[in-house]
């Protein structure tokens, strides 16, 4: 063996090991935004104010991050343009804001666990838009993950009555309308890249965020705005927001898409065990059966394509 064989023999270890503790950081960072979002509800924060102050803080470090994929390509076209724009509302703003919105009626574990059947949504527009097939595996995969978040939404709205009805369906939708961003970036990621479109469709969506703030609020309201509810917005920003993004692209990098979304289903149980420390939120034999049916559910529904990607 040459010795530049044995080096890379030695590094392909160390590029695992890498990529698996990026992308289970990037797991738990992504599902500690919702956590973050409801302690800035303690503070007396609205969810327009919340995603506002996350997005401003965020909004520079998307700029660059576009900037830096777009360096010495093609400028984008008219349509090319459009394109970001509804993107960037579909994906990131209204997505976003009906997340938000929805986390001031449920717990942050239910949230995560709605969240987490996106992949299910994508494979229904699909076969309603595009006429996709469904195999019986990921029917099989449906049926588990979709009976393991009715069980938890079931007892939730025992405990909290309409209001959990309410926050579920916003959640819901925000998961809709990120299904939809998905199945419409496919064309454009391919002609941009993956982080110049997300640089830019986030650049957007931040735009619109803050937008909405001044649209609906009084720019004085801003002074009015307690500390705590300025550091957890930035902490939002930097750490669950821009953070992830780059760690699960460079984790994807080491050890591909399908050991990337394996090590990603770190994320509903980091949200759990998250909300009992830092929110108070019970842990019950509902949630913990719930829990398992939904990530058994999309380990099964995933299978095929984690073979392929990985």
């Amino acid at each position: 063996m040459s010795s530049e064989q044995t080096v890379s023999a030695q590094a392909a270890p160390k590029g695992i090991a890498t990529g698996l503790l990026l992308a289970t950081l990037g797991a738990i960072a992504f599902s500690g935004k919702a956590i973050i979002v409801k302690l800035g509800y303690r503070y007396g924060a609205d969810a327009v104010l919340l995603l506002m102050l996350r997005m401003l803080f965020a909004l520079p470090i998307f700029l660059v991050m576009a900037w830096w994929a777009g360096r010495g390509k093609a400028p984008l076209s008219r349509r090319d343009w459009w394109g970001v724009l509804g993107l960037g509302f579909s994906g990131y703003y209204l997505s976003s804001y009906l997340d938000f919105a929805g986390l001031q009626y449920i717990t942050a574990s239910l949230e995560r666990l709605i969240l987490y059947l996106n992949p299910t949504l994508v494979v229904i527009f699909g076969w309603v838009v595009y006429k996709r097939s469904i195999t019986l595996g990921q029917l099989a995969g449906m049926g588990l993950s979709y009976c393991g978040v009715l069980l938890v939404f079931g007892h939730e709205l025992g405990a909290q009555g309409s209001h959990a009805a309410w926050g579920a369906f916003l959640v819901l939708a925000s998961a809709i309308s990120y299904a939809v961003y998905l199945i419409y970036s496919g064309e454009m990621v391919r002609r941009l890249g993956s982080l110049r479109l997300v640089g830019l469709a986030t650049s957007v969506a931040c735009l619109f965020c803050i937008a909405q703030y001044f649209v609906v609020r009084d720019v004085a309201s801003l002074q009015l705005v307690p500390r705590e509810v300025l550091w957890l917005s930035l902490l939002n920003a930097v750490l669950c927001t821009a953070a992830p993004v780059l760690m699960v692209m460079m984790a994807i990098e080491r050890i591909g898409p399908g050991l990337t979304a394996q090590t990603g289903m770190i994320g509903p149980l980091s949200t759990i065990l998250m909300g009992v420390w830092l929110l108070d939120e019970g842990f019950n034999r509902w949630m913990l059966v719930g829990t398992c049916l939904v990530m058994g559910g999309i380990l099964l529904f995933t299978r095929k394509a984690r073979r392929a990607a990985g």
